[in-house]
């Protein structure tokens, strides 16, 4: 009798389990594929975890943070002065593109120059925050490879990548808890953790190649030969000195890859031949 009544009272127990991890589960879904807004930049419906103001003071709060991380910002006055003459004639580029499709930029943009010597860097921060490391920016040969890194960030920006991975996230921390629930253990949760990056990983490579993607448009909108992006890639894979991890496993692809798809975006957006007169 005391065995029949712990067999049932065990199999209560997974049938309760699986109840509340099922509700986990639809929750987590559902408000995932409800927090769908339009991008006021591209025009496209993606699913993102914040608004695009919410987005701005989220990156102006961790400007500070970043800054801080990599020294501050770089003592070369001209150098910083050469990174905001850049950035803005991207923005220019910018402008005029969004224009013509009645499309609009929501996000006040800022580049920073870091002091960082030794890290290879450069990233943004949702809301229009960019930044570059000395330790990149003094391996760059010409002021198109350096319209190419940032106009790349920009485009991280405008497809507001930092939101959309931010609400994978949480879909992928109610799978987690779900699966812990389901499983009774750590385990089961540890595994589903493990898928849920992957699938993140994945995206994250997407979104590398789409911001290559800004990245060349922009700067041959602001008078740079994009084809000085493929200079940029070979900067990178250098700096890996061979040591990269496979790019299955890494949030971003392998810099040969991306020069093929450099190549291209450029071919796509200027069949006839470049124009003339673009700096290098």
């Amino acid at each position: 009798m005391s065995y029949g009544q712990s067999r049932g009272g065990g199999m209560s127990s997974l049938k309760m389990r699986l109840i509340i991890a099922a509700v986990i589960v639809l929750i987590s879904i559902v408000s995932y594929y409800g927090s769908t807004s339009p991008n006021e930049t591209t025009g496209k419906s993606q699913r993102v975890a914040m608004t695009s103001q919410e987005e701005i003071a989220l990156g102006l709060h961790a400007e500070p943070e970043m800054m801080q991380q990599h020294g501050g910002l770089a003592t070369d006055a001209n150098a910083r002065a050469l990174v905001d003459r850049v950035g803005n004639q991207l923005l220019e580029a910018l402008d005029k593109k969004l224009a013509s499709a009645n499309h609009k930029n929501p996000y006040p943009f800022k580049f920073h120059l870091l002091r960082d010597p030794q890290t290879i860097n450069a990233f943004a921060l949702p809301g229009g925050q960019v930044f570059i490391t000395l330790g990149l920016f003094k391996e760059l040969e010409t002021e198109g490879q350096l319209a190419g890194v940032l106009g790349h960030e920009v485009g991280h920006v405008l497809d507001r990548h930092g939101a959309q991975q931010l609400a994978k996230q949480q879909l992928t921390q109610g799978l987690v808890g779900a699966a812990g629930v389901a499983g009774g253990g750590y385990d089961s949760a540890r595994m589903a953790a493990a898928i849920g990056q992957m699938v993140n990983m994945k995206y994250g490579r997407t979104d590398e190649l789409q911001a290559d993607e800004w990245g060349v448009k922009l700067m041959a909108g602001a008078g740079y030969d994009p084809n000085a992006m493929l200079g940029v890639m070979k900067i990178l894979a250098k700096a890996s000195n061979g040591n990269a991890p496979p790019e299955f496993l890494s949030t971003h692809p392998n810099p040969a890859n991306r020069e093929v798809e450099i190549e291209r975006v450029i071919h796509e957006e200027f069949p006839s031949g470049l124009p003339p007169g673009l700096k290098p």
